[in-house]
């Protein structure tokens, strides 16, 4: 690919690293792969979950996608494995438009439903063929790289689907409730 069609895959007001960057909202939280478990749940309670062995025999998939910050920088034809969240929502039938990510440490934020689906994320659990690591969100984390990678939540605990809509932990401090890097909505007012 030449350089100037590979810069027009940046959205407005983003510049290229070849870094990964490290930004966390808090302590970055250390569970054993024997206590990790990931949660499906609605307004019910827990209808779906696996332990780290139960996840790791689910058919996952390799992508290549790029990453957009909302602190401005890219990261281009980022490499991961993951379990695409189709596949875990496959079974649940649980009402709701909206879900909220959860992660081991607190943090939360908030997607409408239809953004996870069709083939738009995944649980992510290695990154350029190796396991994930930690201070990016290892064991296991959501990737959603169409918005920006707040919304992809580090260290994933659970995803819980809703009839309303939830601000996570950006969203409700001021970040934009959607984060579509191509329009630039990094805060409320965006």
């Amino acid at each position: 690919m030449n350089r100037s069609a590979r810069y027009s895959d940046l959205p407005p007001g983003q510049y290229v690293t070849h870094e990964f960057p490290v930004f966390s909202a808090g302590p970055t939280p250390r569970v054993p792969l024997d206590q990790w478990r990931l949660e499906i749940s609605g307004a019910d309670g827990v209808v779906r979950s696996w332990n780290w062995d139960e996840f790791q025999s689910l058919d996952a998939v390799q992508i290549t996608v790029n990453l957009h910050c909302v602190t401005r920088w890219s990261k281009l034809d980022t490499t991961w494995t993951g379990v695409p969240v189709d596949a875990l929502l496959a079974d649940v039938n649980l009402p709701g438009d909206f879900l909220v990510a959860s992660s081991y440490g607190g943090y939360t934020t908030n997607l409408p439903l239809q953004d996870l689906l069709g083939g738009k994320a995944w649980v992510a659990f290695e990154y350029e063929d190796r396991p994930l690591a930690l201070e990016h969100g290892g064991p296991a984390r959501l990737l959603v790289p169409h918005l920006y990678f707040w919304k992809s939540a580090k260290w994933l605990r659970g995803l819980r689907v809703q009839e309303r809509d939830e601000l996570g932990f950006w969203e409700q401090i001021g970040y934009h409730e959607y984060g579509d890097p191509w329009r630039e909505q990094r805060h409320w007012d965006d």
